[in-house]
C-alpha cells in the first residue's frame, strides 16, 4: 500500500498536533479530481507491488546463489 494520500509531517508538526484541539492542522495530498487522485493513487500501489515483487526476486536469486 503507498502513502501517496496522506502528508507526510515533521517533528515539529507532530509536536504542534498536540495542542491542535481544532484539527486545524490536518492536511492530505490533493488532486483536481477525485478520478486523478484515485489514478495516481493506484498507479502509487502498483509500483509499491513492483518492488515487492523485484525484492522478492533480489533475495531468491541470491538465496539461490
Amino acid at each position: 500500500m503507498s502513502d501517496y494520500l496522506f502528508a507526510e509531517e515533521s517533528f515539529l508538526t507532530g509536536l504542534a498536533r498536540v495542542l491542535d484541539i481544532g484539527g486545524t492542522f490536518n492536511q492530505y495530498n490533493t488532486a483536481p479530481s477525485e478520478e486523478l487522485a484515485d489514478g495516481i493513487a493506484i498507479a502509487s500501489d502498483w509500483q509499491a507491488v513492483g518492488k515487492d515483487i523485484q525484492a522478492g526476486i533480489n533475495q531468491y536469486e541470491q538465496a539461490k546463489a
